[in-house]
């Protein structure tokens, strides 16, 4: 197979980096940090950046041509997700975006109708949970969450549920449990196709989170670059130490070999093919891996400045090992990648 991206999808991921340069300054991230528990800030300071995102395209464009999107899928969402991951956005372009939509698409029923374009326009903003999962992402500022229940695909309305915030490692990514009444009125879908949509969610969730991973490693890659060619210890910069290029060397490594599988998986989901799941949990097994490794590595070579909160590093290196662990970890989606293969041979 011979991939590549098109001169409009490079345009489009340059178009949204600039976005983000310009929308999405560290000052945005700390926001989000201190408004951890949710309430009326939690919104607050993040509209500018999301309408921007709706305006150039990203937020609508997995939402289908009919409901006022642009009907497009992962090959083409995969650079912009690479780039919120580079800027550590703190907004819920995994969950709405990359998951929620085409969850809600593929279920039976006209719930989407109506949802469906609101998300396109900016007006509505979906999260999702997970079979497995006790905690929902960002449900402080969703519209719609789209909850599990066994094999069900249930969709409830934010302010039918009670949210309660728990601790996360990463401030600017919320993390909430849900009570909620589980009804008939509230279901989408069930057996067989239920398990079929989550088994969709889970893969695209994974993929999305790996291509942001990728973002971030690159990110804390060329910040402690610039960090190592201007600090100076024994009379010259520290990237000049061979232990400090053979570290620096390694991360970018990881994250070469992440990348391309990243894509491929993008390419796998988008064309639904009989591997999907299997160049997903490799993606997402190399994709933690660079993110852990960039997050570790910036930390030793920045040395003790890296440890204060005050410093923005900490932001990039909270979000890369936080999101390391989320839609499954690496250890976990390599089981999956040794289940297709043996389950294969």
């Amino acid at each position: 197979m011979r991939f590549a991206f098109t001169d409009e999808q490079r345009l489009f991921q340059e178009s949204v980096r600039a976005l983000l340069a310009k929308e999405c300054p560290p000052e945005l991230v700390r926001a989000r940090w201190e408004a951890a528990d949710g309430g009326p800030t939690a919104w607050e300071g993040l509209s500018t950046l999301w309408e921007g995102l709706v305006e150039v395209g990203v937020v609508g464009l997995t939402v289908p041509e009919p409901s006022g999107g642009l009907g497009l899928g992962e090959v083409d969402l995969v650079l912009p997700l690479e780039e919120t991951g580079r800027a550590a956005a703190p907004i819920p372009i995994v969950e709405s975006t990359a998951v929620g939509v085409p969850l809600l698409a593929a279920c039976p029923g006209d719930l989407g109708d109506h949802w469906l374009p609101a998300v396109a326009r900016g007006e509505a903003i979906l999260t999702v949970g997970r079979p497995g999962s006790r905690f929902v992402a960002d449900a402080d500022v969703a519209d719609l969450l789209l909850l599990p229940s066994g094999d069900e695909v249930h969709a409830v309305e934010r302010d039918r549920v009670g949210l309660v915030a728990q601790p996360s490692f990463d401030g600017a990514r919320h993390l909430f449990s849900v009570e909620w009444d589980v009804k008939d009125s509230t279901v989408l879908a069930g057996g067989a196709e239920g398990r079929a949509a989550w088994a969709a969610a889970l893969d695209r969730g994974a993929l999305a989170a790996a291509a942001q991973l990728v973002g971030l490693a690159q990110h804390l890659l060329d910040t402690t670059v610039e960090y190592a060619c201007g600090r100076e210890q024994f009379g010259q910069p520290i990237g000049g130490f061979q232990a400090v290029k053979h570290q620096l060397a390694d991360v970018a490594l990881r994250i070469e070999f992440a990348r391309p599988a990243v894509y491929r998986a993008a390419w796998s989901v988008h064309h639904d093919v009989a591997e999907r799941a299997r160049d997903v949990a490799m993606a997402k097994a190399y994709a933690s891996d660079a993110g852990t490794l960039a997050a570790r590595t910036a930390l030793q070579v920045h040395g003790a400045i890296a440890y204060t909160v005050e410093y923005d590093l900490h932001l990039w290196m909270k979000r890369a090992l936080a999101l390391a662990v989320a839609w499954g970890d690496a250890d976990w989606h390599r089981s999956r990648v040794a289940d297709a293969v043996i389950g294969a041979s």
